[in-house]
C-alpha cells in the first residue's frame, strides 16, 4: 500500500463539494485551513493513500495522490506553453518511449513533457535536457522536484545547436522555434531505427521542417495535430463540452535509417 512521503504532492478531496486542494507537503507546512476547520499536514506525512482524515472541526477530507495529468494540468508552474497531455501521450507511444530509455530533448520548457519521459523511462533510464535559458531550467527543476521525478533527469545548460554530446539516444525530441537547424545535430544522438519527434505550432515551421527531414535517412515522416473532444458526464444531457482543446502544435515524427541510404516519401 502506498503511504505519503515528505516530499509528495497530495490532494486532500471534499466529497461533500466535490472539489480538490493540491498540496505538496514539501513546501505547504503547518496546517491546512478551510472553513471546514484545521489540518496539521505533518500528520499527513506516514498514512495510506485513501484514508479519510478529519480537521479539528470533525469534517472529513479523503487523501489521494497526485497524479502526473493533475500535476501538469493544475500545480505545474509555467514560464512558457506546455506540451499538453493530450500531445505528450502521443508523443510517448510514437517515440516508443520504454523503461530504461535514454532519451534526448532540446527546449526544456516548464519541464511538463520532461516529466512525462522521466516518468516513462523509470528509475533505470534517463531523460537529459538542453536548455540555455537559466530561467528555465530553475523553474522546471522545481516542478521535477515535486514529483520527485529529478533525479531522472539531467540537464545541460546549452544551445543543442553546439551538438549533442550523447550518440544512442533511444529518442529525441525537439521543441525549438527552428528545429531544421538541429535535426542534422539529433541524426548523430540518434540510435539506428529509432525515432525523431518535434513539436512547431504553425505550418511554416512544418515545411520547413520536413525539406529538411528530405535530405537526411529518414523514414516513417509523419504529421499530425491531436484534437481532444470532452463530453458532459450528466446522463440526462450527454453531449459534448462546449469548448474543445484542438490545436495546440503540430507533431513531427520520423524513424532513422542508416547513414547512405537512400529512401523516397
Amino acid at each position: 500500500m502506498d503511504r505519503v512521503k515528505e516530499s509528495d504532492t497530495v490532494i486532500l478531496f471534499d466529497p461533500e463539494k466535490g472539489k480538490k486542494y493540491f498540496l505538496n507537503l514539501s513546501l505547504t507546512k503547518g496546517e491546512f485551513n478551510t472553513e471546514k476547520g484545521k489540518l496539521e499536514l505533518s500528520t499527513l506525512v506516514g498514512l495510506p493513500y485513501g484514508s479519510t482524515v478529519k480537521t479539528h472541526k470533525g469534517f472529513e477530507y479523503v487523501l489521494l495522490p497526485c497524479s502526473l495529468y493533475e500535476f501538469i494540468m493544475y500545480k505545474l508552474n509555467r514560464l512558457t506553453q506546455i506540451v499538453y497531455p493530450k500531445d505528450a501521450a502521443f508523443i510517448l507511444l510514437r517515440l516508443d518511449v520504454k523503461p530504461g530509455d535514454l532519451v534526448v530533448e532540446s527546449g526544456i520548457g516548464s519541464g511538463a513533457l520532461t516529466a512525462v519521459f522521466a516518468q516513462a523511462v523509470g528509475p533505470n533510464g534517463k531523460v537529459v535536457s538542453y536548455e540555455k535559458r537559466e530561467e528555465f531550467i530553475k523553474n522546471a527543476l522545481s516542478n521535477l522536484r515535486k514529483l520527485g521525478l529529478d533525479g531522472r533527469v539531467e540537464v545541460k545548460h546549452r544551445d543543442a545547436g553546439e551538438g549533442f554530446d550523447e550518440k544512442d539516444a533511444d529518442a529525441v525530441f525537439l521543441d525549438l522555434r527552428e528545429p531544421w537547424l538541429y535535426i542534422d545535430k539529433a541524426y548523430q544522438a540518434l540510435k539506428t531505427g529509432r525515432f525523431l519527434g518535434i513539436l512547431v505550432p504553425t505550418a511554416n515551421q512544418v515545411i520547413e521542417t520536413l525539406k529538411k527531414l528530405k535530405e537526411l535517412p529518414f523514414m516513417d515522416v509523419e504529421v499530425c495535430e491531436i484534437l481532444l473532444r470532452k463530453y458532459k458526464t450528466v446522463p440526462e444531457r450527454f453531449r459534448p463540452e462546449d469548448r474543445m482543446p484542438a490545436h495546440t502544435a503540430y507533431l513531427i515524427f520520423a524513424r532513422k535509417l542508416p547513414e547512405g541510404v537512400k529512401v523516397e516519401w
